[in-house]
Parts: structure tokens; C-alpha cells; sequence
């Protein structure tokens, strides 16, 4: 038996999901894409960057794990922050094991504290493991991350407690272990052992697009930038052996002056936006695209609710 009572019994096939929480910038998304072997969730050095649930999916013989990345849990200033955090906890009353990532290179704050306290009260109610990760353990040294995880366990009574590096792969297959364990005991995968994701095209290429942009700018314009693909289609004429899409995009800012700061002094910005931004696109659909990016203004839209309903919130 594993320390939450759950069968560990290794002939047992199992099935489920599983979400990783954490304040934002904690490492969630770069986590996701080393689970998956792939990229399936964009990653920014800038916090708050995840703002769908976006679901990778790991296949074992003896297990599928489906990951749902959440935004971050944080404490909201705009009707968007109060939304995102709606999205986190409606995720988690709906899965069968939490990974909770803590970043081993920062002090325990009360960002920590606050989703620790929501997450012991769900353990309460539901009964769901959570497993602590302590993410990014090659950026300190071996007391550093011993003193981490001693605060880490303090923090509450979880499952188990990991350190791990998804950047230079130290403990990932653990990690996976310690999730897949955990969930319950399934008669088949529930998707298809070859697929990584279940999310549209449209919204992977949307984040890839919001991606691109977000390298490089100043602190503020994550938060105010939202992208939306308005057309995929076919470039007619085109052979089956050479298809081509015509992909157009638009990416939205609050204020005139963070359109200048995408666009860039004579558009050279978006036109390494679109450059970066295409590639992956074209790895995404498997063949050449035409990346049309359209840079607007919507003013104010993270506090208006007619504009969040638009953008997809």
C-alpha cells in the first residue's frame, strides 16, 4: 500500500488526471512538456502565461496520466485574475491526483501558504492526493534544496514530497511515478496511446502565437495581451504532397502604447514574432504555413466582461 492508502500493485492498470498547481512562474508548464516529452503548453519567462487548461497526455504500458495546466493561482486584481483563479478550482474538484510545484530557487511566501491552505481544505472535502514538487532543483545547491524541502513538508500533509528538474530532466520519471500511482485503476486508456493532447489546433497555434510575443517585453504586457486565430485555411491550388495553410491571427493589447511595443520600430518585432511563432506552428500541423499577425487594440479588456466573453474567457 502507498502512504495514502491507494494500491500500488504494478499489474493494476490505471487511468486518470492529474493537475499541477502553483503560484505563478512556478514551473508548471516547462513541467507539463517534460512529462510529455513534447510541447504541449507554452512557457515564458514572465509569470502568468497559462490561461487555458491545457491537457497533455503520457502513455505507459501500465498507465495514462492526462495533465491539465492551470493558470496560476494568485490573488487576483482584475476580473480576468478572478476568473483564471474560478478556472483552477473547478479544475481541481475534477481530478484524481494534485502535483503541487513549489520552485526550489525561491523562499516559501505567503503566495505558498495560500494555495497550501486551499489545497488541505480540498483534501478534507474530496479526499485527493497531493503530491509537492519541488520544481527547478538545478538552480541550488544541496542545502539550499535540502532546507526547501524540510519547508515544503511543513507546509502541509502531502502524499509525497519530489524534487525535480524538467530543464535538465533530474527526477521527470519520478515525478510521473509518483502521479500515475495515484490515480485509479482504469479497464483502458481513455485516449488514444499516440496522441499527446486534446487541444484544438487553433488554440495551440493562439499559444504559440502569444508565446512568441511575450519574449523579451517588459513586465506589464503579459497580462494584457490575448491572441485569437480568426481563420485556418487551406491554400487552394496546393498538392496533397505539398499542402500549405493560410493561418490569420490577431493579437490584442489594452493601450495604443503596447501595440508599439509588439509591433516594434518598422514592424521588425512582429516580424520575429511571426517568425518564431510560425515554426512551431508548422511542427504543430506538419507541413508549411502563411502567418498573417494583426496587432489591435481592446481597450481595457481584462476588466470587461462583453470583451473577456470575445477574447474566450
Amino acid at each position: 500500500m502507498s502512504r495514502d492508502g491507494l494500491s500500488t500493485d504494478e499489474t493494476t492498470y490505471r487511468a486518470g488526471f492529474a493537475c499541477l498547481v502553483g503560484r505563478p512562474n512556478a514551473g508548471k508548464s516547462t513541467l507539463t512538456n517534460a512529462l510529455v516529452g513534447d510541447k504541449v503548453a507554452i512557457t515564458s519567462s514572465k509569470p502568468q502565461t497559462t490561461r487555458h487548461t491545457i491537457r497533455g497526455i503520457v502513455s505507459r504500458p501500465g498507465s495514462q496520466l492526462i495533465l491539465v495546466d492551470t493558470p496560476g493561482l494568485h490573488k487576483p486584481r482584475t476580473l480576468l485574475g478572478e476568473r483564471l483563479n474560478d478556472l483552477v478550482r473547478e479544475t481541481l474538484l475534477e481530478v484524481d491526483v494534485i502535483g503541487f510545484c513549489l520552485p526550489a530557487d525561491q523562499r516559501i511566501g505567503p503566495g505558498d501558504s495560500y494555495i497550501a491552505a486551499e489545497l488541505v481544505e480540498l483534501q478534507r472535502a474530496k479526499r485527493v492526493p497531493v503530491v509537492a514538487i519541488a520544481t527547478k532543483s538545478d538552480r541550488v545547491d544541496r542545502q539550499r534544496l535540502a532546507e526547501h524541502l524540510i519547508a515544503v513538508d511543513q507546509l502541509g500533509d502531502w502524499a509525497a514530497i519530489v524534487p525535480c528538474s524538467a530543464v535538465a530532466g533530474d527526477q521527470v520519471e519520478e515525478v510521473l511515478a509518483l502521479l500515475s500511482e495515484r490515480l485509479p485503476p482504469a479497464p483502458a486508456p481513455l485516449y488514444p496511446e499516440d496522441v499527446l493532447t486534446d487541444e484544438p489546433a487553433e488554440t495551440m497555434i493562439a499559444e504559440l502565437v502569444r508565446e512568441a510575443a511575450l519574449e523579451g517585453v517588459r513586465d506589464e504586457l503579459p497580462h494584457s495581451l490575448a491572441v485569437v486565430v480568426e481563420e485556418m485555411v487551406p491554400r487552394a491550388g496546393r498538392s496533397d504532397d505539398d499542402p500549405m495553410t493560410d493561418v490569420r491571427v490577431n493579437v490584442f493589447v489594452e493601450r495604443p502604447s503596447q501595440k508599439a511595443i509588439i509591433i516594434g520600430r518598422g514592424g521588425s518585432r512582429l516580424r520575429d514574432v511571426g517568425t518564431t511563432a510560425r515554426e512551431g506552428i508548422e511542427r504543430v500541423l506538419g507541413h508549411r504555413v502563411y502567418l498573417d499577425l494583426h496587432v489591435k487594440v481592446a481597450k481595457d479588456w481584462q476588466r470587461d466582461p462583453k470583451q473577456l466573453q470575445r477574447l474566450g474567457f
